[in-house]
């Protein structure tokens, strides 16, 4: 026979067994900020992150780095770490420290007293955090509550042993699950280096078999088939950078192809969610027609710029963002195939070019010289599409493959949620 429930009287909790208590934050925590002040010299450094509490190395840290660290606050093995800003869009929420250190003053360090576990405070943050329940109850604009705000707000107290039992089990069950994970997730970065390595070799090498070879000249390319011809971008078409508004002319008015379009896709789709309110000389200078090449154009790193994107078909009055270049054919489908482009400049030689060549300041910037410079390898246009063809059926492989096992680790991260809320609300009992 099942234990007894009872209904929580909390929508988002739903029935707990009798012997459970619904108590608030406040009786359950401590929240005294100590500043880790001049030590912070030869204190750790930790970061809150998806994987939870990690050790970070200051010189190499990325983004903002304060002068000093000497208001950061001192953070002990077994705190929990929670983040209650941005609750509506934050990528992480809390996490339990297994380290001594030092953590940014923006964020609340708790310390468990006798009613709480650390580790099941840990899981049932974990649930709270899963469709972001607390969201709800903080009223300013950027869903950020106080801690006297989150004090009052409740949190599910078994008996501490069963917290324990409780911890215990979803610890071993979701290490299970997150190898599975981990494991699943290495494969499909294999995936993508096949499918990257299949688009190199095509377009460098041909798809044709054994031939006649010569050096093209190009260390980042080496052989290639000697019937085809080298050209550069500048000889192609003429390059373009995108348009520059300011925030307020966003969220309503014509097409607007983002950063985003480019680098997740290698051929736009035929409608694109962003909106800007452009004028007709902006639509006119701006536009985003079929043949067009787009180029991300700058970034924080070296990775995330230079992918390219072809659209094949017009987009009527679209624009597109000012961190793109566009490369406009002077004829589409003359020199260059708008399929054949769409797999010649993803190909991992285009990388080494523009990690050869790219000033990397402060930011990663492609240029329009440097893009204009590219070289571009010619095969026929006979040959082009035997490339296109030959990679259109082999990408399709590929992907299915990796939208396969991306499945995958959805059902196995819906499973995991749904192992924490069982556990932690009480639906299901460790025996």
């Amino acid at each position: 026979m099942g234990r007894r429930m009872m209904d929580s009287e909390i929508e988002w909790i739903g029935d707990i067994p009798s012997e459970w208590k619904i108590v608030r934050n406040k009786n359950c925590f401590s929240c005294d900020k100590v500043i880790v002040g001049e030590k912070s010299s030869k204190t750790q450094l930790l970061s809150l992150t998806k994987k939870g509490i990690i050790e970070k190395n200051p010189e190499d840290s990325t983004g903002k780095v304060p002068e000093s660290f000497d208001t950061y606050q001192v953070v002990k093995n077994n705190d929990v770490v929670m983040c209650l800003f941005d609750l509506d869009c934050s990528a992480v929420f809390s996490g339990i420290s297994h380290y001594d250190g030092m953590i940014s003053p923006a964020y609340k360090v708790l310390k468990c007293n006798q009613l709480t576990d650390p580790e099941y405070v840990d899981y049932w943050f974990a649930y709270v955090f899963d469709g972001r329940k607390f969201m709800h109850y903080s009223k300013n604009l950027r869903y950020t509550l106080n801690y006297d705000e989150f004090a009052v707000l409740p949190i599910l107290c078994p008996p501490i042993d069963e917290q324990k039992k409780i911890a215990f089990f979803l610890n071993n069950k979701c290490k299970e699950i997150d190898n599975i994970i981990t494991k699943t997730q290495a494969s499909i970065e294999e995936y993508k280096k096949l499918k990257q390595s299949i688009i190199t070799q095509a377009v460098t090498k041909g798809v044709r078999g054994d031939r006649e070879m010569e050096d093209s000249g190009i260390e980042w390319i080496g052989q290639i088939p000697e019937d085809w011809s080298l050209s550069k971008v500048r000889y192609i078409g003429t390059t373009q950078n995108g348009i520059s508004k300011g925030s307020a002319y966003f969220g309503s008015g014509f097409p607007f192809v983002s950063y985003g379009d480019i680098y997740r896709n290698y051929e736009l789709p035929d409608k694109v969610n962003g909106l800007v309110d452009t004028s007709e000389d902006e639509r006119e200078n701006y536009s985003v027609k079929r043949g067009d090449i787009f180029f991300t154009r700058t970034s924080e790193t070296i990775e995330e710029v230079g992918f390219s994107c072809v659209c094949k078909e017009d987009i009527e009055n679209a624009t597109f963002a000012g961190f793109v270049i566009r490369l406009r054919p002077r004829k589409v489908d003359d020199v260059i195939l708008t399929d054949y482009a769409k797999y010649y400049f993803r190909g991992e030689h285009i990388r080494r070019y523009l990690v050869k060549e790219m000033n990397l300041v402060t930011r990663a910037s492609l240029g329009q010289t440097l893009l204009k410079n590219m070289i571009v390898l010619l095969p026929t246009k006979n040959e082009q599409i035997e490339i296109a063809n030959y990679l259109d059926e082999k990408c399709l492989e590929v992907d299915k493959i990796i939208k396969n096992k991306e499945a995958i680790i959805k059902e196995l991260e819906t499973y995991k949620k749904s192992l924490i809320y069982e556990y932690v609300t009480g639906k299901k009992e460790v025996v």
